[in-house]
């Protein structure tokens, strides 16, 4: 099995845009190799017309609790009747192989693990 860490970063360094909710969750996820991070910062239509211009598939990294959850869905929602494809490899994986909730805590939590 890869090892947690490599398998995160690999995907966080593919050619897609990351959707995050706040600075911390940002801070995390570019410290793990992702380049092109969108902040949830303005209205929803606003980043979702900005994140559908780009052409690339998109990581949604909405925190995993009840409210991210929600947060996750209708950004899905948006996105794909705007034709942009959703990457759900690195959402699926965390929720499967980690008890993290909190992306601002991903660096943390790997750091912690036997990696």
């Amino acid at each position: 099995m890869e090892n947690l860490k490599l398998q995160i970063t690999e995907l966080l360094s593919a050619e897609a845009t990351v959707i995050v909710e706040g600075k911390k969750d940002k801070k995390a996820v570019e410290m793990l190799g992702a380049e092109d991070v969108v902040l949830l910062n303005k209205p929803m239509h606003r980043i979702l017309d900005e994140v559908s211009e780009r052409d690339k598939p998109v990581i949604i990294l909405t925190d995993l609790d009840k409210e991210g959850k929600a947060l996750y869905g209708k950004l899905a929602q948006g996105l794909q009747s705007r034709g942009v494809k959703i990457d759900n490899r690195l959402r699926n994986l965390l929720f499967k192989d980690t008890k993290l909730r909190q992306i601002e805590g991903l660096t943390t939590y790997l750091q912690g693990q036997d990696i």
